[in-house]
């Protein structure tokens, strides 16, 4: 009995001790330590496989496993598959497991959302999602997704970024490119090893990149773009074909010569379309004039409507159809307006860009498909002309941030011809204010205000000008940085051109912006225009110092102090502060009854070494502090 009962007692212990259960393959606890340090999420394993079959023909199959440790990276939970005309997803699979690495749900059928990426400005796209979400009420939990897309037509090889945001670190990942003996492809690796581990495999090349233990990036203020901090794979056929056009892609050229492939013949207006622009610019003194009527005929008569369907999201529609129906994307609208240019004897070139505001430049040395939009080029006698065909208030030759500081890819006859795009320069990048504040002995004040931006400072406020009138008002309520004001009238004008500018008038009441105290009036002169960010301490900072756009702001504002009350008593020094990073000046005088108050700041671009951060701290500490000086004033 004793024996049995011992039996029975020992018994699972001893199964446990030789046989083991296996610890959860995704338990959080097996995270490093290291890789939670500043981490929202942990990228378990990722596993990118492109395999290709033929210069039109792949398969991309990834499976992602990343444990969510917060709900900062509640994001991670949701899968969103692309597809069009070319590709297909050919399945799609999701597990979901608690922090102990237990599977809780499996992703079901019904699970899985397929819906259409056309947005409202679309009119032919057939560009759809497959989406899922696999999430849990507690975390932290991890997901994994598994799913494959076949493609037929290749234009793009994959871009590999283990390491695609900040708080977000990597166990382990690995990229594969298996190819056909005999193909060749590019590839151009950033923080990776030069060469890929290559075998070969039932007659294919098989080309491996791996990385692992990549601890989590923080964003820092003034840091040089994400993609110089992690890992990136850039890949790119040289031979591929897409709906039935060939081409070659290992050279900027060759890749403009398959472009000139998908234009040729689309440039053909109508006979009463020609004669009608030949005597729209009849009386135009210069071929710039021409230029920009041509471009205001553009903006007046056509609209833009994306089209994404096959090869359409690359070849545009041809100018006698954009001529005929009054709409067209940034494609169709480009080679409509070369072909009007072409009518009126001005030479232009179709080209393309990665447009957005502030968007990285693409990889000059490696030619492929990194463009997102068209415009258009026109070189001049004395300078080039940039078009950007897609909006109906945007000024004639002006690329802004959008399209600015950045290389463009022309389409000559030649091929393709890489040019850069204009930069705007700290004298073009102006806020000029001048103001007139009449304060009344209580510190209230009635002010005028007149302000123009120029060039890239006119971007965001550019497009207020066109807004209903309750846009505009909340828009100046939320920028004026004066602490109570109300305004009575406004205005906004704009100056269109090459360096466009904007005007903004304002006629506001301003409640209590002299203080008092006693006999005195404590009045800050800078009104408008007070520096409110210093940047943080960075400890240990190994990255370059990258500044932003380079300007330069001039405020003069006058003040008419209450005739024969008050005199000053204290009146600030000057203030000069110069520095690598920009300079700085500001001074107060008073003549009679007129306090002037002049400030003028230069903000300089640029790189510079890490080691420069603490100077920028202080460089804006001293804006900071010099900008909050008082004049101190006692009623006589």
């Amino acid at each position: 009995m004793i024996s049995t009962i011992i039996y029975h007692f020992l018994l699972p212990i001893w199964v446990t001790f030789y046989n083991p259960t296996p610890a959860a393959k995704y338990e959080v606890a097996r995270v490093p330590e290291a890789l939670k340090e500043n981490a929202h999420a942990v990228v378990r394993e990722h596993e990118t496989t492109f395999t290709v079959k033929s210069v039109s023909a792949a398969t991309k199959k990834i499976r992602y496993v990343v444990t969510i440790l917060d709900e900062n990276a509640a994001e991670h939970a949701i899968l969103m598959v692309p597809y069009d005309k070319q590709s297909k997803v050919n399945y799609l699979k999701g597990t979901l497991y608690d922090q102990n690495g237990k599977e809780t749900k499996q992703l079901k059928k019904s699970d899985i959302i397929d819906v259409s990426a056309v947005d409202n400005g679309s009119l032919f796209d057939d560009s759809r999602v497959k989406g899922a979400k696999l999430n849990a009420l507690q975390y932290p939990y991890t997901v994994e997704y598994e799913y494959e897309i076949s493609y037929n037509g290749l234009l793009f090889y994959p871009t590999w970024l283990p390491q695609d945001e900040t708080n977000l670190a990597v166990e382990s990942a690995k990229f594969q490119v298996i190819i056909p003996a005999g193909m060749t492809f590019r590839h151009k690796g950033i923080n990776l090893p030069d060469k890929p581990q290559v075998s070969v495999q039932d007659k294919n090349q098989v080309h491996t990149w791996q990385v692992a233990g990549l601890a989590a990036q923080e964003t820092i203020p003034f840091q040089p773009s994400f993609l110089e901090q992690v890992p990136a794979l850039f890949t790119a056929p040289d031979d591929f074909e897409y709906e039935g056009y060939k081409g070659n892609m290992n050279s900027w050229t060759s890749f403009g010569n398959w472009i000139n492939q998908l234009n040729t013949g689309k440039d053909k207006l109508p006979e009463a379309t020609v004669a009608h622009l030949k005597a729209l610019v009849a009386d135009a003194p210069d071929d710039l004039t021409k230029v920009q009527k041509i471009y205001e005929y553009l903006q007046s008569k056509t609209r833009y409507v994306s089209i994404q369907l096959g090869i359409g999201g690359y070849q545009p529609f041809e100018a006698s159809f954009v001529d005929n129906k009054g709409y067209g994307d940034c494609k169709a609208l480009s080679n409509y307006t070369h072909a009007m240019l072409k009518a009126v004897g001005i030479n232009s070139f179709y080209t393309l860009i990665r447009a957005g505001r502030n968007e990285r430049d693409i990889q000059v040395d490696f030619p492929s498909n990194q463009f997102n939009h068209a415009v258009l080029c026109v070189p001049m006698a004395k300078d080039t002309i940039w078009l950007e065909c897609t909006s109906q208030s945007e000024s004639w030759g002006y690329s802004g941030s959008f399209t600015g500081k950045r290389h463009a890819l022309l389409i000559t006859p030649e091929g393709g011809k890489l040019i850069k795009t204009p930069v705007y320069n700290a004298p073009q990048n102006l806020q000029n204010r001048q103001a007139t504040v009449n304060l009344d002995a209580s510190g209230n004040g009635l002010a005028n205000i007149e302000t123009t931006y120029t060039a890239l400072q006119q971007d965001e406020i550019s497009h207020i000008i066109t807004a209903d009138s309750d846009t505009q008002k909340k828009w100046l309520y939320g920028n004026v940085k004066i602490p109570s004001f109300e305004i009575r009238k406004y205005d906004f004008s704009r100056q269109k051109g090459k360096l466009p500018a904007v005007t903004e008038k304002l006629n506001i009441t301003i409640n209590k912006y002299g203080s008092i105290s006693g006999k005195r009036l404590f009045l800050t002169p800078n009104l408008l225009n007070q520096l409110s960010y210093v940047p943080p301490k960075v400890e240990n900072r190994r990255l370059d110092v990258i500044t932003g756009m380079p300007y330069i702001d001039t405020d003069v504002i006058s003040y008419q102090l209450p005739s024969s009350t008050f005199e000053p008593e204290l009146i600030p020094e000057p203030q000069v502060i110069n520095s690598r990073f920009g300079e700085y000046s500001a001074s107060v005088k008073i003549e009679k009854d007129v306090l002037t108050y002049t400030r003028t700041l230069r903000i300089n671009n640029g790189r510079f070494p890490a080691s420069a951060y603490n100077e920028l701290i202080e460089f804006y500490k001293k804006i900071q502090k010099a900008d909050k000086m008082q004049v101190v004033l006692a009623t006589k």
